[in-house]
């Protein structure tokens, strides 16, 4: 895990703007999300945030603005060099390797990290067979804190939905993230495993004390987890506040929620 300086840096998003031809997605967006906070994002489909999303890991450059980890700029690198330097994600829909095993899920997302010396990778030395013990040392860790260990030879395909669902989150993690996005993680969930991912989403940012940005469309899960809350409309941003604040704010209500939701709802 990152230690000093670079564990002490948020996510801060500045005037950031973005259009797919002469359509505006993202709309001078500012956010600054603190170190180690539990962060939602939300608002109707089409307001923009998955775009958001992409513009963070790299998949889009941003037309106007900056996007900054701690001192480093984010903007126009590669998806791979944005994980690197420490943003995960999850996605709407499951990217799993579905013929692969639930193991070798894992240690796929390990193997960018492990550094073996491409000749000693050829020719498998002694230093290549230890880096491959790490590598599969570490994915069976994961898998034991997320519960995955009796299932860990099957086709990840084969998983009940939760159950990727959780591999997905296990996989990003296993990149050593200082920034995990989890783009609608409850989206196909029945109400009890909803309640298990808050429940997770929660130990995880204490056990890897991780900065969490969270899009999500069921609102008990939002209101359940995140302190803080920002709502976008037509990619602008119409509220941020606390998830009491934001519950009642008219103008959420207007757009998004359609009513006030109960505290505890």
């Amino acid at each position: 895990m990152p230690t000093g300086s670079e564990a002490s840096s948020g996510l801060v998003l500045e005037h950031v703007t973005h259009y797919f031809g002469g359509l505006k997605a993202v709309d001078d967006l500012c956010l600054e999300i603190q170190p180690g906070e539990l962060f939602g994002l939300i608002g109707p489909n089409g307001a923009g945030k998955t775009t958001v999303f992409n513009l963070i890991t790299g998949v889009y450059t941003p037309t106007a603005g900056t996007i900054r980890l701690g001192a480093r700029t984010l903007n126009g690198e590669a998806s791979g060099r944005v994980c690197r330097a420490g943003v995960a994600r999850t996605f709407q829909t499951s990217r799993l390797f579905r013929s692969m095993t639930v193991f070798d899920n894992v240690r796929t997302a390990l193997h960018p990290g492990a550094h073996p010396p491409l000749l000693d990778s050829v020719l498998r030395t002694a230093a290549s067979g230890r880096a491959e013990a790490r590598i599969s040392a570490q994915a069976t860790a994961l898998l034991g804190e997320f519960d995955l260990q009796a299932v860990a030879g099957r086709p990840a395909g084969e998983l009940p939905y939760g159950e990727q669902r959780r591999l997905e989150i296990a996989r990003a993690l296993a990149t050593a993230p200082r920034v995990l996005l989890l783009d609608e993680p409850a989206a196909g969930l029945n109400h009890s495993e909803s309640a298990a991912l808050m429940e997770l989403i929660q130990w995880i940012r204490e056990r890897y004390r991780l900065t969490i940005l969270l899009i999500e469309h069921d609102m008990r899960v939002v209101m359940g987890v995140c302190e803080r809350i920002a709502v976008l409309d037509y990619g602008r941003l119409i509220s941020t506040g606390a998830p009491a604040e934001i519950r009642r704010d008219p103008k959420v209500i207007e757009a998004y929620l359609g009513e006030e939701i109960p505290p505890g709802s």
